[in-house]
């Protein structure tokens, strides 16, 4: 279907006259549109493959962000959905897609920080994300992606694809097999800590990468979090470890030379700066753990990575054939690093924390 035919679909401000592809995701696929009034609308495809409930996705997405945009005072600071001619939040075409589209607001995305100042806003959106939705009842929405942050069965889905081999892959990583197996225990400590009760369950975003936080064109200021399709209930771990394997990484996740990969340990503080002074509602508990939250992040992403290579690149979109395994190496070598400075970044969350709560006694 045309894209004219699409956005027609939904009541927008004047006349779409310009289209282009937006954006890097792995998953969705997003167009920016822009009209003859000047305005700009995101309009995406929802991956069917990935989320097989769209209607229920969008079910999640318009519950949250209603409940955002009566908490925050700017409008700008919580995505609006453009409902179709129908009244609806998405548009079903012929061929049974879905797609869907909002308000672009004038900002614009980064795919990596330009400046510390960059990557502390993102910290920010993420955490007043976390703050601004700590009473929302988390198990009122759906999972999207079943189990998406459950280790145990991520390590179980990943033994499965080693053993059936579908594509005869297994045979070429089993030094990358390998370390994965070796981590299954400390990456299962999360899922662990949440089956006992010892994490609470929290409204979480679970792509918490840059890319996916809009900032005013004129001060670089954090507006709001954007692509909800996986806004769940979940660890706020999770989501402070995906900002740290994406943004504190000295190197891309489809950088080809692993030398290059390793953990900024100055942009883990930045980050962690803007996270903290935020996510106000975080127990000491759930703060204690972010350390760990990022390397069991990186290994959980890595293991996908690992296992859609196997499985014959399925999930994720690829460039070439071995892209997937490109990004399961530098991921763990992510990991690898983590773990060598894993003490460094506990001193600096438990630094950071005591700033924090000593700037809140001032005020």
């Amino acid at each position: 279907m045309q894209l004219s035919q699409l956005t027609g679909a939904f009541k927008l401000d004047g006349t779409p006259n310009a289209w282009e592809e937006f954006g890097h995701g792995h998953i969705n696929s997003t167009f920016k549109v822009t009209t003859d009034t000047g305005a700009e609308y995101i309009l995406q495809k929802i991956n069917r493959y990935v989320f097989h409930n769209p209607i229920r996705l969008m079910s999640n997405v318009s519950a949250v962000t209603e409940y955002l945009r009566h908490r925050v005072e700017d409008h700008r600071m919580a995505m609006n959905f453009i409902p179709t001619t129908q009244g609806l939040y998405y548009h079903r075409d012929e061929e049974g897609d879905f797609w869907r589209m909002y308000d672009f607001m004038h900002g614009f995305c980064l795919d990596a920080p330009e400046s510390d100042e960059d990557f502390y806003q993102s910290g920010l959106a993420f955490g007043r994300f976390q703050a601004l939705l700590s009473d929302f009842p988390a198990d009122t929405l759906f999972e999207t992606i079943p189990e998406f942050h459950n280790t145990i069965d991520r390590y179980r889905q990943f033994k499965a694809s080693v053993a059936a081999d579908p594509c005869g892959r297994a045979a070429g990583v089993q030094e990358e097999i390998r370390f994965v197996l070796e981590h299954e225990q400390v990456g299962s400590i999360l899922q662990e800590m949440r089956l006992s009760g010892e994490l609470p369950l929290r409204v979480t975003h679970n792509d918490t990468k840059l890319n996916n936080v809009l900032l005013d064109r004129k001060t670089r200021k954090s507006l709001c979090v954007l692509d909800l399709d996986t806004v769940m209930p979940g660890l706020s771990a999770h989501d402070f470890g995906d900002s740290i394997r994406f943004g504190a990484a000295t190197a891309s996740e489809d950088e080809k030379d692993v030398s290059k990969m390793s953990l900024d340990l100055h942009k883990f503080e930045v980050y962690t700066k803007g996270f903290l002074e935020a996510a106000t509602a975080l127990t000491d508990r759930e703060v204690e753990v972010l350390p760990l939250g990022a390397l069991i992040m990186t290994l959980e992403v890595g293991l996908r990575f690992l296992k859609d290579y196997l499985d014959g690149d399925l999930y994720f979109k690829t460039a070439y054939p071995e892209h997937n395994l490109v990004r399961a190496r530098t991921q763990l070598k992510l990991v690898a690093d983590m773990e060598a400075k894993m003490e460094e970044m506990k001193r600096i969350v438990a630094q950071v924390k005591a700033a924090v709560h000593q700037q809140y006694l001032e005020v």
